[in-house]
């Protein structure tokens, strides 16, 4: 899956991961490969991603949106 995290000031992450998990307004959930399309509202909280090369990295948000399509996952945060 391809992934971008995108603050209104800059690009923080843009990349190929098997697993994202986000903090959703409605409880935490995850996002595996070919999951079904979603759009979802973000609380504060944290972001784990792991990538393709199996690091896992966290990413501190205040909220925001995000959107997954056919393996494309766009977060927008307000900040991270």
């Amino acid at each position: 899956m391809f992934l971008e995290i995108i603050t209104p000031s800059k690009k923080v992450f843009s990349g190929e991961i098997t697993l994202i998990k986000l903090p959703g307004a409605k409880g935490s959930f995850e996002i595996l490969n070919n999951h079904a399309p979603i759009i979802s509202t973000l609380e504060e909280g944290k972001i784990k991603i792991i990538e393709a090369n199996e690091q896992i990295s966290f990413f501190d948000v205040d909220g925001g949106v995000v959107e997954a399509k056919n393996n494309k996952i766009i977060v927008l945060a307000e900040s991270a």
